[in-house]
């Protein structure tokens, strides 16, 4: 009948949502953790470590370490309350009893387990789908690259004098590098071909918007890896510098003027392209999806780290320059001036966040 299908596409849907809120959940908690762990390795006591925001639902509180372990009302977010984090109490066991350097790693260590965690789930995806090798899969007869004497199944080492590691490096350098109004510059190529260096110089195709249209070649199929250990190892470390990588280069064409609003998305944004993939991979069968949803954590994990370590009030990034400039001072910052910094950043953050939010619950209501 026509409405079966219902329920089971409702149930889909709240499956799909459901699992994006879990991998936010869990890139969150991953992230405060690392405060926490940081932190208590220093000697200073956390009051509380929650998963959401907003009122508790659950909350437990350890006899040993006295730490409140907190579930709250809202999903998105997270916090590791330290003592002593926001005031002067520099009594034992508070976070301003501590040591510049202690307190910096306290702080860099959030961001640090962000990396951390989009190593190991590229190294699970690594270890059992291996890596997009940048290899030609097809070119098109009529390119500069296939004149050139390049054969499918050759491997591409460098392009535009950008190294290769994996094909993505080629889309990174056609969306980030690649002059779009220098229609006559020729660019070079490098590959490997029966084990010999190649290289030529080919004019892209500036106006298409895909590497298939600008280079005349598709690639970015993976490769089994069969268990090698250091090499599970080297492209999972490289998997993270890439997505580090690819976030600062974003960030740049955000600051250009080179992205639109409409290009930028909030949590519910991400909630929705998560949701979106969730659905277009299900049908591929259960170990395709777990391997996409874990793809999609590596890059919110690393995204997520890179954007704390902004040096901006308010995020990890700027409570760090002023560990340093409390340094640089041999004295610390009043703690009068670090609220209201803190405050005039995180007003600021809000504001991004809320402009950010309305823009998608808009593109959802023109998308419906």
């Amino acid at each position: 009948m026509p409405g079966s299908d219902e329920p089971a596409a409702q149930k889909g849907k709240r499956m799909a949502i459901l699992t994006a809120i879990i991998i936010f959940s869990v890139i969150v908690l991953f992230h405060e953790f690392g405060h926490f762990t940081m932190a208590r390795l220093c000697g200073v006591e956390v009051l509380e470590f929650s998963l959401g925001m907003g009122p508790r639902l659950l909350s437990h509180v350890s006899a040993k370490s006295r730490t409140r372990y907190s579930v709250k009302l809202l999903p998105f977010g997270g916090s590791c309350q330290m003592k002593g984090e926001d005031d002067d109490d520099e009594s034992e066991g508070s976070f301003g009893s501590k040591k510049i350097w202690q307190r910096i790693l306290i702080v860099a260590a959030g961001p640090f387990f962000n990396f951390l965690l989009a190593f190991l789930f590229a190294a699970i995806i690594i270890g059992t789908a291996g890596y997009d090798a940048p290899v030609a899969e097809w070119l098109a007869e009529d390119s500069p690259l296939a004149a050139a004497g390049m054969k499918t199944g050759d491997e591409i080492t460098s392009v535009g004098g950008h190294d290769i590691t994996v094909f993505r490096d080629i889309v990174n350098y056609v969306t980030f590098d690649l002059e779009k109004d220098a229609a006559a510059n020729p660019v070079t190529v490098e590959w490997i071909h029966d084990g010999s260096k190649k290289s030529a110089e080919i004019v892209p195709d500036r106006t298409s918007g895909s590497v298939a249209g600008v280079l005349g070649l598709y690639g970015g199929g993976r490769f089994s890896v069969h268990g090698s250990v250091p090499m599970i190892l080297r492209y999972s470390l490289y998997e993270v510098k890439y997505w580090i990588g690819t976030t600062i280069k974003s960030l740049g064409m955000i600051g250009r003027g080179r992205v639109s609003l409409n290009d930028v998305s909030g949590p519910v944004g991400i909630v929705g392209v998560i949701s979106d993939t969730y659905q277009e991979t299900k049908r591929e069968g259960a170990f395709i999806l777990f391997l996409n949803m874990l793809n999609m954590a590596i890059l919110l994990s690393a995204n997520l780290g890179v954007m704390n370590l902004i040096p901006f009030p308010a995020l990890d990034g700027g409570r760090i320059v002023l560990l340093l400039l409390e340094g640089v001072r041999k004295r610390k910052i009043g703690e009068n001036v670090e609220a209201y910094i803190n405050l005039a950043g995180f007003a600021v953050l809000m504001t991004v966040m809320i402009v950010i939010l309305f823009n998608d619950v808009r593109k959802i209501i023109h998308f419906y």
